[in-house]
């Protein structure tokens, strides 16, 4: 197997100045996609070591495998040699000092800083099983986890080391504290010190491909987080289909993730899709596209929303190249500006915490904006009813992926210590994502919501996506949220909760109302405007920059 990530790992630097494709064909990506699932399996050993070796031979170009900027002065270069002798320290922190062993649970909560990185890959390297956190979680929240998860360790700052003393007494399983700080806390060690004093020679653990590798909290958009387990495989070998023809990663890039390090996202793209490609994961505290030679550009949704707001025509992005999106929807209007902006286009993905990319509109594919795209030839991907049968083109259902015969080994492995929840995901012969879409003639697919966020009203079906891009359309409004609100006559209809730009706010509300209602008539089906509508400041949202529309919609329901 070593061999053949090797010989996979040279193919992608037969190209070492990138051109751009004009004659992609998705039919032929899906035949060439026949990625391996070997027995056993390691990302820091299969893949990483090896670029480190296609490096020591001088066949990769100069490009680091890391590049940090603090934001106030201070830089760091990797190359995959120094990701490799570090990782191999802390991996002697986590086995030695430590004595995690296989298996052990350790919960990350750190910023976009270097350790972070290096915790991930001597995760990988001692076989313990990685579980992220956002420094955005409240005392509950982690509380929370460390008792769900049992985890063992906690690796963090000084941010956060007070929260976790607040609650470390319930939490009978944490044994072990480190903090990564220049300073030091009662109770925790320190991880700068014992980087420092580890030995840099570690034998890398031989882990199978089903072997768990990480454990992803949900984004809690409609109940309590659910603990979502990765193999070894999933992640490592999945995630090759996301590198090469979704990021368009080549050796010579540079690519930038916005993702908090919290979530699944910034593992997939900041770790495992980038460094399979060879390519180069830039990191930066303020977004400055314009001041450093980023190639491809990674953010969510709610951040290409900032950014057309101001005037990027005045900003000049020599090296940009390619731009994509994920972790929620983008409207078709965001990705009109930021073209015209640009002159690039936003390739948009969709995936869960459970899945890896499930469709995508990948590099040299047509848009159609709007779509998520078509399915990643890792799955076989579906509308389906109730019943698990399939649809037709252009009828709203499940979207879903086939899991039988055969799971795919890539999909998660289950939800963590709760068989009857991952169970409830399987009809028939699918795993059903809990997303409600559309299949068009052409096969790509179209999000219209979370099967709980669809409204029925009068007898229609009303996706919020599509009434909140056809709001996002208008000058008003910087952001909303649409939900279901109870009606006497029609059962429920459409409520819209909407963020004004501040030309707006002094604007009397009654006006500006109708002015939207009217708007959102002419852009998509009468039948779907918003009949009420609430002005606020902000939406409530998870530690993920997700909309809880679930929680707008309990309020509604509650009045």
């Amino acid at each position: 197997w070593s061999t053949l990530v090797l010989l996979r790992c040279q193919s992608v630097l037969c190209s070492q100045s990138y051109t751009v494709s004009t004659s992609f064909s998705y039919e032929a990506m899906k035949q060439q996609y026949r990625p391996e699932v070997p027995e056993y399996f390691n990302f820091a050993s299969d893949v990483l070591d090896r670029w480190t070796e296609i490096e020591k031979e001088g066949k990769k170009t100069k490009n680091p495998a890391l590049w940090w900027v603090d934001g106030d002065g201070e830089e760091i270069k990797w190359s995959f040699e120094e990701l490799g002798i570090l990782s191999r320290k802390v991996a002697n922190v986590l086995s030695n000092v430590c004595g995690l062993q296989r298996g052990d649970r350790v919960l990350l909560i750190l910023p976009r800083i270097p350790e972070w990185w290096l915790v991930n890959v001597a995760c990988l390297r001692t076989g313990t099983v990685l579980i992220p956190g956002t420094q955005q979680l409240t005392v509950k929240d982690i509380l929370y986890r460390l008792q769900k998860s049992k985890a063992k360790c906690i690796i963090t700052d000084d941010f956060v080391a007070p929260a976790v003393d607040s609650v470390g007494a319930e939490c009978q399983s944490l044994k072990f504290k480190l903090l990564v700080s220049e300073g030091h806390r009662e109770g925790w060690l320190n991880f700068k010190d014992l980087l420092k004093n580890a030995p840099s020679s570690h034998q890398c653990v031989t882990t199978k491909h089903q072997d768990p590798m990480a454990i992803y909290f949900t984004s809690g958009t409609t109940g309590f987080p659910k603990m979502t387990e990765h193999s070894h495989s999933s992640c490592g070998i999945g995630l090759t289909v996301s590198g090469r023809y979704w990021l368009d990663l080549t050796p010579s890039d540079i690519f930038w993730n916005t993702s908090d390090t919290g979530w699944a996202k910034a593992s997939w793209t900041s770790v495992f899709s980038t460094w399979i490609q060879g390519a180069c994961v830039f990191v930066h505290k303020m977004p400055h596209l314009s001041r450093y030679p980023i190639t491809v550009f990674c953010s969510s949704p709610t951040a290409y929303r900032m950014f057309v707001q101001h005037k990027l025509s005045s900003y000049t992005f020599k090296s940009l190249r390619h731009c994509v999106s994920g972790g929620e929807p983008i409207n078709p209007d965001v990705m009109e500006k930021w073209k015209v902006q640009t002159g690039l286009d936003i390739h948009e993905a969709y995936g869960q915490t459970e899945t890896v990319v499930v469709c995508a509109n990948f590099k040299g594919m047509k848009i159609k904006p709007g779509s998520m795209g078509k399915p990643s030839p890792t799955y076989d991907v579906k509308i389906i009813d109730e019943n698990g049968n399939i649809l037709s083109p252009g009828k709203e259902g499940d979207i879903a992926i086939r899991v039988k015969p055969t799971r795919p080994p890539f999909l998660f492995t289950c939800y963590t210590d709760d068989p009857e929840k991952t169970e409830a995901t399987i009809r028939g012969d699918f795993y059903v994502t809990g997303d409600r879409g559309i299949m068009d003639e052409d096969g790509y697919f179209w999000f219209v919501g979370r099967s709980d966020d669809v409204i029925t009203s009068a007898g229609y079906r009303i996706g919020p996506f599509e009434v909140e891009s056809a709001l996002l359309e208008h000058p008003a409004v910087v952001e909303s949220a649409v939900v279901s609100s109870p009606d006497p006559i029609r059962g429920e209809v459409v409520k819209a909760f909407v963020v004004l730009t501040s030309d707006y706010v002094s604007r009397d509300p009654e006006e500006i109302m109708k002015e939207l209602q009217d708007h959102v008539k002419k852009v998509t089906a009468p039948y779907k405007y918003p009949r009420k509508m609430e002005f606020v400041q902000q939406l409530p949202k998870t530690v993920s920059g997700k909309i809880q529309r679930n929680e707008l919609c309990q309020k509604e329901w509650r009045k």
